[in-house]
């Protein structure tokens, strides 16, 4: 193909959508006033948009390259202004989710792409898995009303609990809450933590978890 043909292919599309997929892994944020996103997960933007590192899973306000550099639980930022965001990470894919008013999800920290600014949010540690992840593992919970774009390695897999997972492939989960449980009897047969050491079990009988065809690194 030609220049004119191969930028006609992969320009941005135009859309109403505040949130759209470009394509299965870069999201597209239209911006007017602010938004929550995973700091690094920009490529690009147009417009006049801002940056301002938020609060991570230690607590308080930390700065944006600070928050970039040392890999400290889960760094978010708020994007300001007008203009577009186009945000990835990984080229995992996206997933784009809209909460109702009673809606909640808790998410993998490594797994928030972006949500609007209405959504509530805390961050917080699994502290009984810091044998499998340093410090424990970090996770999002977000409330509705609003937008939010999680990210998985492949296509996921949505199972009604009660369900039984491994921690490094659970991307998120709502009405429910895991219960960590260890196997000791692969203590002296696994030199390394695994998912079949580690689980997460969720009990409750009317949520929900996604989990993905990949485990996550440990930090």
């Amino acid at each position: 193909m030609n220049i004119n043909q191969f930028k006609r292919r992969n320009e941005p599309t135009q859309s109403a959508d505040k949130f759209e997929l470009e394509n299965p892994y870069t999201l597209d944020v239209d911006v007017n006033g602010s938004i929550m996103a995973k700091v690094g997960a920009m490529v690009s933007y147009d417009g006049e948009l801002s940056f301002t590192g938020k609060a991570s899973a230690e607590g308080g306000i930390k700065g944006l390259i600070k928050e970039t550099t040392s890999n400290e639980g889960t760094p978010i930022m708020e994007v300001e202004g007008n203009g577009h965001i186009y945000l990835a990470d990984q080229k995992k894919e996206v997933q784009i989710l809209e909460l109702g008013q009673q809606d909640s999800m808790s998410v993998n920290g490594e797994d928030v792409l972006a949500f609007e600014s209405q959504v509530t949010y805390s961050i917080n540690t699994i502290d009984s898995l810091a044998g499998m992840f340093a410090g424990g593992l970090t996770n999002v919970y977000l409330e509705g009303p609003g937008r939010i774009a999680i990210t998985t390695h492949g296509d996921p897999i949505v199972h009604s609990t009660p369900i039984t997972t491994d921690p490094s492939a659970t991307v998120a989960w709502s009405g429910t809450t895991p219960e960590v449980k260890m196997n000791k009897n692969l203590s002296d047969m696994i030199g390394q933590s695994s998912g079949e050491r580690y689980q997460m079990k969720f009990t409750d009988s009317n949520g929900f978890v996604v989990v993905q065809p990949f485990e996550e690194q440990q930090q």
